[in-house]
């Protein structure tokens, strides 16, 4: 049902000038009011979904006292997200006289556009690559991390690769990062407090993000928008009001304790990827599998969680790790008023398709994740090899696991590399003591209406020896224990056979086995 048009004033810095818009409704994306209304059309819609990388803009802001740029997808970026925030275009990072930045200049040099659609959204990412590699060199592995959301549709992504490592060569361009911070800090945070009447409200502490939460339970709540965006975009909803939790300070932190990580809610998937990374580096192929850079950058941890997609990635490996997830709200009244929480399995959070069991009051703060047992060498008769640590997106990809007796492992079967929803994801976590499978833990997404664990494999692995024969019957076990559809993805016979194999897969590495993965092949010229 259509709704009355929500607006309020937004106040962001472009190529360091404040820009005022006094009137912008809330469900404009930011790439509309680039385009619509400060014309800044070299920021392209292509795809409208996150996937292309055509409308790659660089977002900035402080935090601790320093500028964090980051390329985000403009498209499903709602636009009062950038509220108090800066954001360059590529008409911004030429200089004044006209001389080209290098990320620009790089890409002329290589040949790097031919049709051009794409371009700016690769210069954008190339801009945003620079930014955080001043002074580096780069490789061809962290070419392809920077520019994992951009498609180039004729195929020119040699010469844009060759561009990026160019580009460092060339002379260096900084930012005026101090005085980009002073000009931040004059911009406004608009108030969340209840008696300011917008329709976008940007809690700062997370007393204010329950209290607001309470006073309105129908508010959408967002922090990446990489799939509010979609619903926007492709189904058109609207809402009443929007409750953004990417500002609340508490939950904007990974946490470190001595048993488990507390990974806030409105942690970016790149940095609670990081952290997850820092405990378990194998993982690091995964992660940069999960989605390109820019929608990493934007979408939180807690809101692939929270959404609760049955073909959301991070939630199988979250369940085979044992994460909990913790639900917050604020209650009472009348000086009764108090802060209640409660903690609960992840896989505990769902009860059908897309529905969990928060209350209207409740949000979703922290996501618990154990830690790996202390480090042992691996025993050499249980066929494992010491976990090589690699940078998020590098080319270590699927270390095998040894840390303990811990075993882990995550697969995600899609058509396309990056940027791609799965077919199935498959996530197994094994703790093999003297030769027998001890514990089990297997999380799967893609074959139900939620995420899932897989509990009748687990108990055909416990306690049985790890051998080939155990491998045969879990296999059949798993294919047999989940019904899942038919889709434009896969067909219910192929996710099920998938299964299967991703477990003899399993089988395989954990025996030693290195060259029956995608990532284990390097292609001629990847590495230099």
């Amino acid at each position: 049902m259509l709704i009355t048009m929500k607006t309020q004033p937004l106040q962001f810095l472009r190529h360091g000038q404040v820009v005022s818009l006094p009137a912008v409704d809330i469900h404009r994306t930011l790439l509309e009011v680039l385009r619509e209304d400060l014309h800044c059309t070299g920021t392209k819609e292509g795809c409208n979904e996150g996937d292309c990388g055509a409308c790659t803009v660089v977002v900035g802001e402080e935090v601790e006292g320093k500028l964090r740029t980051q390329a985000v997808n403009s498209c499903i970026k709602l636009a009062h997200s950038v509220q108090g925030k800066a954001v360059w275009t590529v008409e911004d990072i030429a200089g004044q006289d006209g001389k080209l930045h290098p990320a620009q200049e790089a890409m002329v040099s290589c040949h790097g556009s031919q049709c051009g659609f794409c371009t700016p959204g690769f210069v954008m990412s190339l801009f945003g690559l620079y930014q955080s590699c001043q002074g580096q060199k780069l490789n061809r592995a962290d070419a392809q991390h920077a520019l994992s959301g951009n498609l180039c549709r004729c195929t020119g992504y040699r010469p844009i690769l060759e561009a990026a490592q160019t580009m460092m060569d060339l002379p260096a361009v900084t930012l005026k990062e101090t005085e980009v911070l002073s000009k931040l800090k004059l911009l406004p945070h608009y108030p969340s407090d209840l008696e300011a009447d917008l329709p976008y409200k940007t809690p700062r502490t997370l007393r204010e993000l329950l209290a607001a939460r309470a006073q309105h339970p129908q508010a959408q709540i967002v922090a990446g928008c990489t799939d509010v965006g979609l619903w926007i975009n492709k189904m058109h909803m609207q809402f009443a009001a929007v409750l953004d939790v990417t500002q609340v300070a508490e939950l904007r932190r990974v946490e470190d304790y001595p048993q488990h990580i507390a990974i806030g809610a409105a942690v970016t998937l790149n940095d609670a990827f990081a952290a997850l990374v820092a405990d378990r580096p194998q993982l690091a192929h995964f992660a940069s599998r999960f989605a390109g850079l820019p929608v990493r950058n934007s979408g939180t941890l807690g809101g692939n969680v929270a959404n609760g997609s049955p073909i959301g990635d991070s939630m199988p490996l979250l369940i085979a790790l044992g994460a909990n997830v913790v639900l917050m709200a604020h209650r009472g009244k009348g000086g009764k008023e108090k802060i209640v929480h409660r903690e609960l399995r992840l896989e505990d959070l769902y009860t059908g398709y897309r529905k969990n069991v928060m209350a209207p009051d409740e949000i979703l703060a922290w996501i618990k994740v154990p830690k790996t047992i202390a480090a042992e060498e691996p025993r050499a008769a249980q066929g494992r090899s010491k976990p090589a640590s690699a940078p998020l997106g590098g080319s270590a990809a699927h270390a095998v696991a040894s840390v303990g007796a811990e075993f882990l492992r995550v697969y995600k079967i899609s058509k396309r590399f990056e940027d791609d929803i799965s077919a199935v994801c498959l996530a197994i976590n094994l703790h093999i003591e003297a030769g027998v499978v001890s514990t089990a833990s297997i999380g799967v997404g893609g074959v139900a209406a939620t995420p899932v664990r897989a509990v009748k494999t687990q108990a055909a692995l416990v306690g049985q020896v790890w051998n080939a024969d155990t491998v045969q019957t879990a296999m059949a076990t798993l294919r047999a224990e989940f019904s899942p559809i038919s889709d434009m993805r896969a067909s219910s016979a192929y996710r099920s056979t998938v299964l299967g194999n991703l477990l003899q897969r399993y089988w395989l590495e954990s025996q030693g086995a290195t060259a029956i993965n995608l990532e284990s092949f390097v292609l001629e010229g990847e590495a230099a």
